[in-house]
Formats: C-alpha cells, structure tokens, sequence
C-alpha cells in the first residue's frame, strides 16, 4: 500500500521531499492535500471523469501506474498513452476533462529525438472543450526546466511539475491535478 492513499498512513509535509511545480502565474505549488478536500464530491460525480496520462518513462512501476489506481475510486477513468500518437488518438476518439503529459513523450513509441509533449499540449489548447493540462518534466539542468516550464506554459499548461519519483512527489501531483479540477470545473464533475 501507498503511504497517503487508499487508507495508507498520510506523509506529513516534513516527510515529502522538494519537488519542483508552478502553477501558470510562475508561484510555487502548496503543500498536498487529500483530494477530496474542497475537490468535487461523489455525488457530483454523474458521468466518467476522463483523464488522459501520457507517460515516456520507460521503466517498470512507474508514478503513471499508480495514478489510475488511486483516481479510480473517484470515477477518474485513466487513458495510457505511451506515445504522441497514442495520445492523439486517445484525444481524436473521447472527450478529454484532464490531461497529463509527459513533455518527454516520443512521438511514434520508440526514443528518439522527436518529442511529441509541446505537439500535444497544443493539440489539447485547441479543443473546443479545452481541458486543463499538467506537464510533467523530466529536466536534466535548472537552465532546462526553466525553458521546459516557459514553453509549457506558454502551451497552455496549467502546471508543470517535476517527474514524480518518489511517494511524496506523488502526492504533490495529486494536489495539482484536484487544484486543476477546482479551478477549471469550479469543484462541480464535468457533464
């Protein structure tokens, strides 16, 4: 079990490492919260919640397999994309009320230097229905994050945080991603 979900011990703030999220003014991110708190009820929740998780990481039990799992109980239905055509595909076929991307998505599936993160951000900002987006960062300098944040930004992100990598960095995006709901869908669930 996850400490801080599904009825596991809650982290204290002391206990989470640092991890870097701005939200579109630049300022950073508040400590994390339980969901629910101030978030959209159960029972405003009439229909599926569709969040579309874009994830480049390569490795097994990543941050990306975790976060279905815990939204699940919430009526958040997670769409996988592990490429930017996955995600555009996911986009194209569903209506999309949350998205996460992973800013180092490849394009076709396999590495390479093509990146589809900043492609999908814009694909995303162009809806009609615009949802609002959360970009994930995998920055190896400061001089790189702060370029990925401004440009992120610039693509209509909501927030850009840190890769999650730890329990605590989970937590963190949780708290972004129901701050996003609060904000854009006023705590009410999308009909």
């Amino acid at each position: 079990m996850i400490p801080g979900f599904a009825g596991g011990p809650r982290l204290g703030h002391a206990d989470c490492p640092k991890t870097t999220v701005r939200d579109a003014h630049g300022q950073p991110g508040a400590p994390a919260r339980n969901w629910k708190a101030g978030g959209p009820s159960h029972s405003d929740r009439g229909g599926r919640f569709n969040l579309l998780l874009s994830d480049a990481s390569w490795q097994d039990e990543t941050w990306a397999d975790h976060l279905p799992t815990l939204l699940s109980p919430l009526g958040v239905q997670a769409h996988h994309a592990g490429s930017g055509r996955e995600a555009r595909e996911i986009i194209e076929t569903m209506p999309i009320h949350l998205a996460v991307v992973d800013l180092a998505l490849p394009l076709n599936g396999e590495q390479s230097a093509d990146l589809a993160g900043f492609r999908i951000l814009d694909i995303l900002a162009r809806l009609t229905n615009r949802p609002p987006t959360v970009a994930i960062s995998a920055a190896r300098t400061q001089r790189d994050r702060a370029r990925q944040l401004s440009a992120a930004l610039k693509h209509g992100a909501f927030a850009v945080v840190d890769r999650p990598r730890t329990t605590g960095d989970l937590e963190t995006l949780l708290e972004v991603l129901r701050r996003c709901v609060i904000r854009h869908y006023k705590g009410r669930w999308p009909t």
